[in-house]
């Protein structure tokens, strides 16, 4: 079961406004990079379903978050089809995103009342997402969907769309500035935070001050 309920997670992704993502099949890479960006002062994480047995490294990493990094709302990426949905909200996920829409997805997340955030890349796929209760869409790939110009055309006749791009964002402060500029509620941010070399040489602290960084620039422009 979810530690946290729906509408503090979607507050937190709001609040936070950076969503870090991050996959690796060894469980303790996992937990230090997690343990980094909590230090860093995020309070929700991405762990993208993308190898195999990556359900188990969940299991084992989110009972450990729960005990360490107490505040941390743990969700799942890269989820396509709602068996697997199903099978990460028995693990205790607390919110699941998808690189597409699929609507089977949301009636299993909407029953156990999951956060749900399906990628979309045309303003009808948007508006359907919204129809089936999404409060935070995806677009994804950010940069190939249209970028900051696409999320502006879109907030124009829908206001209330609260999107997050994933794909195409980058810790550079002007980066940062024209996405949140064309109105996005936050941002998914991958291998801009976690560069190969620095994971495979253990330097956590950067990883920490990277996330702090980002989290500053972030919220300056959400003032």
């Amino acid at each position: 079961m979810a530690r946290f309920d729906r509408m503090h997670v979607l507050n937190t992704v709001v609040e936070t406004g950076l969503v870090p993502l991050y996959y690796n099949k060894d469980a303790e890479i996992v937990k230090k990079v997690i343990k980094a960006c909590y230090d860093g002062g995020a309070r929700v994480f991405e762990f993208t379903n993308r190898g195999d047995y990556a359900h188990e490294v969940f299991s084992e990493v989110n009972k450990w978050v729960a005990e360490n990094c107490p505040e941390m709302v743990m969700g799942v990426g890269s989820v396509v089809d709602p068996g697997t949905a199903s099978l990460y909200i028995q693990l205790g996920v607390n919110f699941i995103v998808s690189p597409s829409l699929n609507p089977d997805i949301a009636k299993v997340c909407n029953r156990r009342k999951i956060a749900w955030m399906p990628g979309c890349g045309t303003l009808s796929e948007i508006n359907l997402a919204e129809e089936l209760g999404v409060e935070i869409v995806k677009i994804f790939p950010g940069s190939e969907v249209g970028g900051p110009s696409f999320v502006k055309s879109i907030k124009a006749p829908c206001p209330w769309t609260k999107i997050m791009p994933s794909g195409g964002v980058s810790t550079d402060p002007e980066n940062l500035k024209a996405w949140f500029d064309a109105g996005v509620s936050c941002v998914g941010l991958g291998s801009k935070l976690f560069p190969a070399d620095v994971i495979k040489n253990e330097k956590y602290d950067e990883v920490t001050a990277k996330v702090k960084a980002a989290m500053k620039v972030v919220h300056d422009l959400k003032k």
